[in-house]
C-alpha cells in the first residue's frame, strides 16, 4: 500500500519540494510546512498558492493548509532629523538610503514628513502610487534600488494636509508598518523640529540610531541641538551630525566660500561628544539632481562620494550594533 503523504510530496512543485520541511495528512486536512527563507512577499505568496494549486483535488484531501517558516528580518530604523527646515535634511536621507544599498545593504526609504513629502520627486517616482497587499502597503520600487513609501504617493499632487497629531500618526504607522520585505534598513526622513511625528516615532518604534543634519550657521545649530535632545530623552542613540551645503566652489573662477559658515556642525558634534559623519558640499548640480529625480549619490564625483563615506560611517556603526541591520 503506498503512503499518502508521498503521493502529495511528489505532487508539489520543484520549488516547494526544495524547501519542504513537513508534510502531513489527517482527516482530509494536508498540513504543508515550508522554509520560506530569503523569499519575498511576492514570492512566498506565489509559493503558497502554488502548494494549494498543486495539492487540491488530490486523493484523500478535502483542505489544504501552507505554513512557510522564515527567520524574522532584523530591521534597522536609522531616523534622520533636522531642528529646521530648509537644511537639506530630504537630500540627505535620499542620498544616505541609496548609498548604503550600493554598499551592498538592502534598504527601505520612508518619507515621515507627513505635511511636506519630498521623496518621490527626489527618487523620481512622482504619480506612481503604492499597492496594498492584505492590510499593509507595499512600497513603491524605483531604478535606484530603494523601495519608498511617502504621503506624497497617496494624497493628490498639491493638495496641503491639514491633520492633527493622532492622524499624522496613523499615517506614520501606515508608512513604517509596510511589507518592507528583506529590508535590513529603513532610513526615515522626519519632519524638521521635534513634533507630534517626531514624537510618535520615538514611543511606537524606537529607532536604532538617530542622524542629525545642520547647515554650519549658528541659527541652525542651536536647532539641531534641540533635536539631539529629543533623541537622547527618547534614548535613541544619535549617530552623528552632518554639515550640509558646506562650501561653495564657484563655477567659474574655481574660488571656494562659506556662505553658510564653515566647520560650525563639527564643531558642535566635538561640543556635544557626537561623532562627526562628514560634509556636503553646497553645489549646483546637487540641487539640479535633486530636482530631476536623479540622486547623485547614485552618479559618481566629489557629491557621490560625499554621500558614499556618509554611508561608510553610517554602516559601520550599525555593524559595530551586532548586524548588518
Amino acid at each position: 500500500m503506498s503512503d499518502p503523504t508521498e503521493t502529495l510530496r511528489t505532487a508539489l512543485p520543484p520549488l516547494a519540494q526544495s524547501r519542504l520541511q513537513s508534510l502531513r495528512l489527517a482527516d482530509g486536512r494536508a498540513v504543508v510546512v515550508l522554509d520560506a527563507g530569503g523569499l519575498d512577499a511576492l514570492e512566498r505568496e506565489r509559493l503558497e498558492a502554488a502548494v494549494k494549486e498543486a495539492l487540491a483535488g488530490q486523493p484523500g484531501v478535502a483542505e489544504v493548509r501552507v505554513a512557510l517558516m522564515a527567520d524574522k528580518v532584523r530591521r534597522a530604523i536609522i531616523a534622520v532629523g533636522s531642528g529646521k527646515g530648509g537644511v537639506g535634511k530630504s537630500t540627505v536621507s535620499a542620498n544616505l538610503a541609496i548609498a548604503l544599498a550600493r554598499a551592498g545593504r538592502k534598504v527601505g526609504l520612508v518619507d515621515a514628513d507627513i505635511y511636506g513629502p519630498s521623496q518621490p520627486r527626489l527618487l523620481g517616482s512622482e504619480g506612481v502610487k503604492p499597492q496594498a497587499r492584505g492590510d499593509k502597503l507595499v512600497p513603491v520600487p524605483n531604478q535606484w534600488g530603494v523601495p519608498l513609501l511617502s504621503m506624497g504617493q497617496l494624497i493628490e499632487p498639491g493638495k496641503a494636509i491639514a491633520w492633527r497629531g493622532p492622524m499624522a500618526g496613523n499615517a506614520l504607522g501606515q508608512l513604517i508598518d509596510a511589507d518592507w520585505g528583506d529590508a535590513e534598513v529603513l532610513v526615515v526622513d522626519l519632519p524638521p523640529g521635534t513634533g507630534d511625528v517626531q514624537l510618535t516615532m520615538l514611543q511606537r518604534y524606537k529607532p536604532t540610531g538617530a542622524v542629525i543634519v545642520s547647515t554650519p550657521q549658528d541659527l541652525a545649530l542651536i536647532d539641531a541641538r534641540r533635536a539631539i535632545q529629543l533623541f537622547e530623552v527618547g534614548e535613541v542613540p544619535v549617530i552623528g551630525m552632518v554639515e550640509n551645503m558646506a562650501g561653495y566652489q564657484c563655477p567659474h573662477c574655481g574660488e571656494l566660500s562659506d556662505p553658510f559658515g564653515q566647520g560650525g556642525a563639527e564643531a558642535a558634534a566635538g561640543e556635544m561628544g557626537l561623532a562627526f559623519l562628514g560634509r556636503v558640499p553646497l553645489e549646483l548640480a546637487i540641487r539640479k539632481a535633486s530636482d530631476a529625480g536623479t540622486p547623485p549619490a547614485a552618479g559618481e564625483g566629489a557629491a557621490a562620494d560625499a554621500f558614499a563615506a556618509l554611508a561608510r560611517r553610517v554602516g559601520t556603526w550599525l555593524d559595530n550594533r551586532g548586524g548588518r541591520g
